[in-house]
């Protein structure tokens, strides 16, 4: 080999290392941005490991945009019960005199 190759061998092997670096902290950027969006959500954290699978990531991806979220169902239902329960007592009205 001469030396212009193990110079282009050198260059070429330091930028696949370079760019997977890169690929891997991207990579765990993603899934710590979508855990967020999943906890916020009220959904496991850990499905945020779907956005890894090729076809569940678009699955994942639609449960978020047009499913119900949890949060969303325990703020309902947290409404209804204190609709239903008056947190102050409620007094009869006294006809004016």
């Amino acid at each position: 080999m001469s030396e212009r190759e193990v110079e282009a061998l050198a260059a070429a092997s330091t930028f696949m290392i370079v760019a997977a670096l890169v690929g891997l902290a991207a990579t765990v950027f993603m899934i710590i941005v979508y855990w967020k969006i999943f906890s916020k959500a009220g959904y496991s954290g850990a499905m945020s490991l779907l956005m890894l699978v090729p076809i569940a990531n678009i699955v994942a991806l639609c449960i978020l945009a047009f499913g119900e979220w949890p949060i969303h169902r325990e703020l309902h239902h947290r409404r209804q019960q204190a609709s239903a329960h008056p947190q102050f007592p409620q007094y009869p009205v006294q006809p004016p005199y």
